[in-house]
């Protein structure tokens, strides 16, 4: 079964299995220094088997190079330059799976699709990520940082997230409005809220989206976690 676990901010750590029904730990967007709302230090993220990043910003690009240096086995996923950039920076191009927005890139027995965002980055373009276990039919979908747009509902109707993460905070993404009208597009069994509460300009709060989904009537349950919890996914 399928477990994510918020690291607060943006980041997780996800547990899920490829294709051979091996459990892989996948973190996105490891921001943990400088990140108040870390409930783990850098150096307790061992036995790492992928990091993803949606975008080159230092709260998503975070601590992802010291983690790869410290699990040596493990690959970076992302934009293409971005990719790069972290493969110069190891000095190690073997480890850097750089893609782009398309398909679903096939990595280590999972599926890791790249999707649209609606942001800046220093390196590539800002993306999403889809992580998608065909053995576990469970495709879990990190928006990144983005405000909303029309093609969400795309997003949902090709990939049909069991799982959506989405930002809140708003001033830099979605706030809680806009974040409620993305469920209402993509349609995931569950949405997880993030980027909320870590600096005092993001004012969007969990239950506010939380609130506004509710209203809507949609059948998407709002699950809110505190750094360090979990929840396990169940397709």
């Amino acid at each position: 079964m399928a477990r994510i676990r918020y690291l607060g901010h943006s980041a997780f750590e996800i547990t899920i299995k490829n294709s051979d029904g091996v459990d892989k730990k996948v973190l996105v967007d490891p921001f943990i220094t400088g990140n108040p709302q870390a409930p783990v230090k850098v150096s307790d993220l061992t036995g790492v088997d992928l990091v993803v990043l949606t975008h080159g910003h230092g709260d998503h690009l975070g601590d992802a190079i010291t983690i790869l240096k410290q699990n040596p086995k493990a690959k970076v996923v992302a934009i293409f330059e971005l990719a790069n950039y972290v493969a110069s920076q190891l000095g190690d191009s073997e480890r850097a799976i750089g893609g782009n927005m398309g398909g679903p890139m096939l990595v280590d027995g999972l599926k890791i699709a790249l999707t649209p965002a609606m942001h800046s980055s220093p390196y590539g373009s800002p993306t999403g990520v889809v992580i998608i276990s065909d053995y576990e039919k469970v495709s879990i979908y990190h928006a990144g940082d983005t405000g909303i747009f029309a093609t969400m509902q795309l997003i949902g109707e090709i990939y049909k997230p069991t799982v959506a993460l989405l930002p809140i905070g708003g001033h830099f993404t979605m706030d809680p409005v806009e974040a409620a009208k993305a469920v209402e597009l993509i349609k995931p069994k569950y949405a997880i809220p993030m980027h909320y509460g870590t600096f005092p300009v993001l004012y969007g709060t969990p239950e506010e989206f939380k609130r506004l989904v509710e209203e809507k009537g949609l059948p998407t349950k709002v699950v809110i976690l505190k750094p360090g919890e979990e929840f396990e996914v169940t397709g």
